[in-house]
Parts: C-alpha cells; sequence; structure tokens
C-alpha cells in the first residue's frame, strides 16, 4: 500500500479491496488467516541471513583488496577506456540510471543477462567470486559519462551500494559481472579473471579464513533462499484461497479507468 503525498490535488486512493467478493470470503477467515502464520517471518528471516551473508562478503573483499590490487584494477580500467570508449566533445556529461539486472529470489540467485545481451552485443565478462567488480566498475563509469555516454549502472542485490554491472547501450557494450553460481551462457568478446588477480594478493595466512568465510555466506545465502520459497509457498496459498473470489473484469476497469484518467494530464 503507498500512502498517496497530496490526495486528491495530485494524486488519488485506488481501492482494489472494492473487487472482493466479502461474503464469500469471510467463511474462509480461519483458512485466511492460518495462511498468513509466519509469512513475514520468512522474510524477516531471510532479510537477516542475507544481511549476514552481505556483511561476510564485506569482509572477504576487503581482505583481497590490498593496495597492490587497487593499482592493477585501477590500470585495467584506463586502458579499457582507452581501448573501448571513444573520446568525443560533449557539452554535457552522459546521464546514469540505476536498474537492478538480479536479485535474491525464492529458487536462488537469478541475473537477466538476457537483457543485457538485447541492447549491448559486446560483453565484457567480469569472472568475480571475490566480490572486486565494483572496484572496476567505479573506475569506469566516471570515464564513460565524462565523453557523453548513459550508462545503466546495475547495483549488486546483496549490497546495493556496489555495482555489478555496466550498460552503454549506444556503444552495444556491457560489463558483466558473473560468477560460478551466475555463468554467462553466451561467449563474451571478452574475458577479465578478477578472480586470477585476486588469487596472488592474498595474504597465506588469511586463506583458511577466507574459505570458511565462502562456505559461510554460501549457507547463509540457501538458508535465506530457503526462507523465500516458504514464503513463496505460504503467498500461493492464499493466492488460491483469494483468486476465485476476485471479480478480475471490475479490475481490468479500474485499470483503464486510471489509465484515461492519466491520458488526460
Amino acid at each position: 500500500m503507498v500512502e498517496p503525498k497530496y490526495p486528491g490535488a495530485i494524486e488519488r486512493y485506488v481501492n482494489l479491496g472494492d473487487c472482493y467478493d466479502k461474503q464469500a470470503l469471510w467463511p474462509l477467515r480461519q483458512e485466511i488467516m492460518n495462511c498468513m502464520k509466519g509469512y513475514k517471518g520468512c522474510y524477516q528471516r531471510a532479510y537477516r541471513c542475507l544481511g549476514a551473508a552481505a556483511e561476510i562478503i564485506e569482509d572477504q573483499r576487503t581482505t583481497f583488496l590490498t593496495e597492490a590490487l587497487t593499482r592493477k584494477l585501477a590500470k585495467r580500467a584506463q586502458g579499457i577506456l582507452s581501448r573501448e570508449i571513444p573520446r568525443r566533445k560533449s557539452e554535457a556529461p552522459g546521464r546514469v540510471k540505476q536498474r537492478f539486472l538480479g536479485a535474491v529470489t525464492h529458487q536462488g540467485p537469478v541475473c537477466l543477462y538476457h537483457t543485457a545481451l538485447s541492447q549491448c552485443q559486446r560483453v565484457y565478462a567480469l569472472a568475480d567470486d571475490c566480490g572486486l567488480a565494483h572496484e572496476l566498475l567505479i573506475r569506469l563509469l566516471p570515464g564513460i559519462t565524462e565523453n557523453g555516454y548513459d550508462v545503466v549502472a546495475c547495483p549488486d542485490p546483496m549490497a546495493p551500494s556496489r555495482l555489478s554491472h555496466l550498460l552503454i547501450p549506444q556503444l552495444g557494450l556491457a560489463f558483466l559481472t558473473v560468477s560460478s553460481g551466475l555463468p554467462l551462457d553466451e561467449k563474451p568478446y571478452r574475458r577479465i579473471r578478477l578472480d586470477g588477480m585476486a588469487d596472488g594478493e592474498a595474504p597465506g595466512r588469511s586463506r583458511p579464513r577466507l574459505r570458511f568465510a565462502k562456505k559461510v555466506s554460501a549457507a547463509l545465502e540457501e538458508e535465506a533462499v530457503s526462507s523465500l520459497a516458504q514464503a513463496k509457498a505460504m503467498h500461493d496459498e492464499l493466492e488460491a484461497i483469494y483468486n476465485p473470489h476476485v471479480d478480475f473484469h471490475r479490475v481490468d476497469q479500474m485499470a483503464q479507468d486510471v489509465w484515461r484518467e492519466i491520458l488526460t494530464f
């Protein structure tokens, strides 16, 4: 439910609750309440697990991110910019739009690579199980926009403050983070093994801790997915009860009314 900020003046309420057959739902109230038991708890557990996994991944990432590796990534970014981003004079810098390309769902982590491939024919695949892609992408982003190209910046769903992908449709170019859990089926234009760059930088004494961190973060993510699957199953049961008692023709009519109202502005 979204509360209008300026009701009646700019926004208005759209009450889809009027589309329910309340008389038919009343005898089913106990069944509906039973379906809702534990529903919010599943989501809360999933969010806690994902939050904990993100903290462990961040600790792992900072262990790999030495000064030497930072310099390597900066040099690699500069080389990519000089090779792939044509210099041009532009009165205004390119715009940056933020869009999520992936998520953690009840079916596990997903990434809609095909959405990027439909816009960008040349793909840099950033092989990254260590959380280092952001360090390369954040160095590419300003060099792209300064030349006047618009960019779709895709945050990491596990840590939205970090980048996972960059799409530059004007150039047909994309930088996509791939991992062992989310591989890219198509053959990329180029592949950069960030994992390989990181392996040489991790201090030997940290390796056991890093292996442990990977196992724990994977277990937490698996538990989060399980909780989301439980919530989805509960939602499906609830939907099965409600659907026969919803006037979907009226829902469609309300949508058409709202659309006509929007067109008059």
